[in-house]
């Protein structure tokens, strides 16, 4: 096998892995929303969750490559026509997002179907994503246009997360094991700060300088991230063996 043929296959592996993993907690909606991922040393060259499949089902071999344009180049699947609006302007418009991950999941959604929904500093796990998060305040439907697309996306200039009015979530990354890292501690920083508001006393806000402090303190190292996803291969290595089908 080539370098750029296992790189692809690795590649592929790992965004097969993200997708099962997000089934298995929970953050999946029935067959919608997209991971998508850059395959290495291949500049605008995409996989892509397909069509039609639930993500519990995928395996590497079903994911399907595209070009910049949202073009197939391979694959046995057809892509879900709004697929790329929104992941080829993201890939397209911000070079570090090598992962794109596009969720409903609830807790992080929740906070966008509330008028000034915010992710707050409330928790340590709030604070993973202090000065890196930005919101889409305005819904305008369906991304069934590069135009559209674009214009979500715009909100990532400055940020890995993107809150989008009414709908979901946006997380990006340079490798798929940080970008995944980040999905599941978003999920858990709006889920505590949804039960917390839920007990209708007020939130305990960290002191800026204090939550400041903290984000530096979280950020440079990935060595957590990548061990965090190696072991969540390890439990679909035991409990959904052929998970990694590559043919």
């Amino acid at each position: 096998m080539t370098e750029a043929a296992s790189a692809e296959a690795q590649a592929r592996l790992d965004l097969a892995a993200a997708l099962r993993t997000a089934s298995r907690m929970g953050l999946g909606e029935g067959i919608c929303n997209h991971f998508s991922a850059e395959v290495p040393g291949r500049p605008g060259h995409f996989l892509i969750n397909p069509q039609g499949l639930h993500w519990s089902e995928v395996t590497p071999a079903d994911l399907v490559l595209l070009d910049a344009q949202g073009r197939k180049l391979a694959g046995r699947h057809e892509v879900e026509p709004t697929a790329f609006f929104i992941h080829g302007a993201a890939h397209r418009s911000k070079p570090t997002a090598k992962c794109v991950l596009h969720t409903h999941m609830p807790f992080a959604t929740t906070l966008t179907v509330v008028l000034g929904g915010r992710l707050e500093p409330v928790s340590q796990t709030a604070l993973k994503f202090h000065g890196r998060d930005a919101y889409d305040d305005a819904y305008n439907g369906l991304a069934l246009d590069a135009a559209e697309g674009e214009r979500i996306v715009s909100g990532l200039s400055n940020a890995d997360i993107l809150f989008l009015a009414n709908h979901g979530v946006i997380v990006t990354g340079p490798r798929i094991d940080v970008a995944f890292d980040d999905l599941y501690y978003l999920e858990r920083a709006c889920q505590l700060q949804v039960l917390g508001s839920t007990t209708g006393m007020p939130l305990r806000l960290v002191p800026e300088a204090v939550a400041k402090k903290t984000a530096h303190q979280m950020r440079g190292d990935d060595t957590q991230a990548r061990l965090h996803f190696t072991a969540l291969k390890r439990l679909l290595d035991r409990d959904e063996p052929g998970w990694d089908r590559a043919d």
